[in-house]
């Protein structure tokens, strides 16, 4: 079933020495916010590239879509490459050829050439998130993992408090293509970090053989056991819901409600702090609690929220929609890192494509949500609602079944 493995006399690497403190945890977790960077810097921009760029709401939507459509990709490809090359190579590739693409995305013409350049973005920013959790996996496992994933939170987190007004600062001097050619730099300042920041943490014994027939027997392996597919699928309808907040919360807020971009950009900073707070407070209350155990009350607390969202939204008030919000994103601040945690724990073996598989389905889940959102129509905050709470409720779904213990 496995891949065989090579036998290099080059001795194994001490975990001691890879871990590498603050600097590597800062570094992973700014890996691991390519996707946030991506998806919410430009949010604050959607209606004034609407005008520019002769689109509608959909129109604009559809780049996020090929965004995360791409980080899927990208993840499923980097994955099975990262154990079989190690981790440091395939992760420098993707974050170069991330900030050449954010250059192309500034200097497009037309709503689908920008759709079709943010395809591409995404496939290379997905090849550093996939790398950052193989990472965390080769360091750490069960509560430990967990716990460390929780911390990543911490940092990957600043990127939606940080990237709307970062975008709305760079609104106020420039137009939205201003927003690309930020992304550009941040990649330029990443791509330095990992040539010279990042450690090696799969050595040359560990590395994966067999080609293209072994990957696809190792994915064959990972989507038959249930536990496995039950945590993938149970954080890929979480991000579900997160996906259809951010894509939709944008409209909802400012055409629905009536809010400005300032206000705005201060509530989604809001919710994101939320998700870190929480985050933190999961890396606490597991020396107490199994991360599984943590999973299922806080799915339990968001399906809840969900609930709230739809009835604010039916009910056409601000008020309820925006704290049900902040109760629904900050919940996922303890299902993300649990859920992670849980599915690769018995797959150190195979981590990068175990990671690879999870992020695929994750993006692909979460790139269903923007359409139904923008399907739904414009002047109604009931789409995005609806879809949350369907995405939320299949979440708490799949881990009391799928992934029920064995």
């Amino acid at each position: 079933m496995s891949q065989t493995v090579r036998t290099a006399a080059r001795p194994t690497i001490d975990p001691r020495a890879a871990r590498g403190g603050a600097t590597l945890l800062v570094l992973l977790g700014t890996l691991t916010a390519i996707g946030p960077l991506s998806l919410d810097m430009y949010l604050p921009a959607f209606p004034a590239m609407t005008r520019d760029l002769g689109a509608d709401q959909a129109g604009i939507q559809l780049s996020l879509t090929t965004c995360l459509i791409g980080l899927a990709v990208g993840q499923f490809v980097t994955g099975p490459l990262s154990d079989r090359w190690g981790r440091r190579r395939p992760v420098l590739i993707g974050v170069v050829a991330y900030t050449l693409l954010a250059l192309v995305c500034a200097v497009a013409p037309n709503a689908p050439l920008l759709a079709a350049a943010r395809f591409v973005q995404g496939l290379a920013g997905g090849m550093g998130v996939v790398v950052a959790r193989a990472v965390v996996r080769d360091l750490y496992a069960g509560r430990e993992a967990a716990k460390y994933f929780s911390r990543l939170t911490l940092v990957f987190g600043v990127a939606p408090v940080a990237a709307p007004s970062v975008g709305s600062l760079v609104l106020r001097f420039g137009d939205w293509r201003a927003v690309f050619l930020t992304l550009a730099a941040i990649g330029v300042l990443l791509s330095v970090a990992v040539a010279l920041r990042l450690p090696e943490t799969l050595p040359a014994e560990r590395r994966s053989t067999g080609g293209l027939a072994a990957t696809a027997r190792t994915m064959r392996s990972l989507i038959a056991d249930r536990v496995y597919l039950g945590y993938a699928l149970t954080q890929g309808f979480a991000f579900a819901g997160l996906f259809a907040y951010i894509s939709g919360s944008s409209f909802v807020f400012q055409d629905v409600f009536g809010v400005s971009a300032a206000a705005f950009s201060l509530i989604f900073g809001l919710n994101a702090l939320a998700l870190v707070a929480m985050g933190q407070a999961n890396a606490r209350l597991l020396d107490r609690f199994s991360p599984r155990r943590l999973l299922v009350a806080t799915l339990v607390v968001g399906v809840v929220a969900a609930a709230g969202v739809l009835t604010g939204a039916l009910a056409g008030s601000l008020a309820v929609v925006a704290v049900a919000l902040f109760a629904f994103v900050g919940s996922l601040g303890m299902v993300m890192p649990n859920s992670t945690a849980l599915a690769l724990d018995a797959h150190a073996r195979h981590a990068g494509t175990a990671a690879a598989l999870m992020g695929g389905v994750q993006s692909v889940v979460g790139a269903l949500a923007a359409p139904l959102v923008g399907l739904g129509g414009e002047g109604s905050a009931a789409p995005m609602a609806i879809v949350l709470a369907v995405a939320a409720a299949l979440s708490l779904t799949a881990v009391l079944t799928l992934a029920r213990p064995r």
